[in-house]
């Protein structure tokens, strides 16, 4: 049976091992009469006795501890129902309590406990905390997302007084040859554009016209008679 079960319960004298819980209470085994019973949290309340604290002078203690120290002194338990043994006999087993804020019905309590918990041999610990696994995880590098590097623009060419007159000639020059291209189609256009001469042959009259002309020309006159 293990210390961290065992509860108080209001209402109800001694002290109980939590067999099961429920959402509207719990089964419980009397540590006394080892009956078992369903206990209704709507009528009752439920106390674990790992989480009772007590008042001290200084901070306040669990339970847990004064109890040790009863365990540890070899001060006969008082009679429960003495207040004025109770309290002479926590004063010598655990002098640090505030008795202005612990009374006499919290010492009774205290001895009864004590005395069910050493007849049903339940080792008086607190429950050790589950120990948290934790793995070994190697940080992940998580590397920031730098902007984009604008394209470096070409390096401007630095153009020497040489280099300015050579392609100031070669423009010039380039500049005279389209005119001089220019010039010659604007020529052959207007050859092409001219009219061509119209060339008039000379008519021939046939060679027999003209003889007939001069033989008529050459007729003798007539004789007078």
């Amino acid at each position: 049976m293990e210390y961290s079960k065992i509860i108080a319960i209001t209402g109800m004298p001694g002290l109980f091992e939590l067999v099961s819980s429920k959402s509207d209470g719990g089964i419980v085994r009397s540590l006394e009469d080892k009956s078992t019973r369903f206990v209704s949290s709507r009528v009752h309340q439920f106390s674990h006795l790992e989480s009772i604290e007590v008042y001290t002078t200084r901070l306040n203690v669990n339970l847990v501890d004064v109890l040790k120290a009863m365990e540890a002194s070899k001060e006969k338990l008082p009679d429960e129902k003495e207040a004025s043994e109770l309290k002479s006999y926590f004063e010598k087993v655990y002098p640090e309590l505030d008795f202005d804020r612990v009374y006499a019905s919290d010492l009774k309590k205290m001895v009864k406990w004590y005395s069910i918990l050493s007849k049903n041999q339940i080792e008086i610990k607190l429950s050790e905390p589950a120990e948290e696994i934790t793995e070994d995880v190697e940080p992940v590098e998580t590397k920031e997302e730098k902007p984009a590097k604008k394209a470096a623009s070409a390096p401007k060419e630095v153009k020497s007084p040489e280099n300015k007159k050579t392609e100031k000639k070669s423009a010039e020059s380039k500049t005279a040859d389209a005119g001089r291209g220019k010039k010659a189609a604007e020529k052959k256009e207007s050859a092409e554009a001219k009219p061509a001469k119209k060339t008039t042959a000379k008519k021939t009259e046939p060679a027999t016209k003209k003889a007939a002309a001069k033989t008529a020309d050459k007729k003798p006159a007539s004789k007078k008679k």
